[in-house]
């Protein structure tokens, strides 16, 4: 696929069509690699994005509790005194 590049500004810039930001889930961010002679676009993701209102969520709903205890029964926490 070719690609013209096209002046913005002072700068230079591609455009890219609504398919690829589409196919690629492309929105505000990409992130550009440089390998071995070539340039890489990768959509930047968020991996936590949302992470806030599911904990709010959990905890409005009482999910949010301990599944284990968090002192073991035979732990002598003296020692770390």
């Amino acid at each position: 696929m070719d690609i013209s590049v096209i002046p913005i500004g002072n700068s230079k810039g591609i455009r890219l069509s609504k398919t690829l930001l589409e196919k690629y889930n492309i929105t505000d961010k990409v992130e550009l690699i440089l390998e071995k002679g070539y340039i890489i676009l990768k959509p930047k993701t968020a991996p936590r994005k949302d992470w806030e209102k599911a904990f709010e969520k959990m905890h409005k709903n009482g999910d949010d509790v301990l599944l284990i205890n968090n002192v073991f029964e035979d732990e002598n926490l003296e020692e770390w005194s």
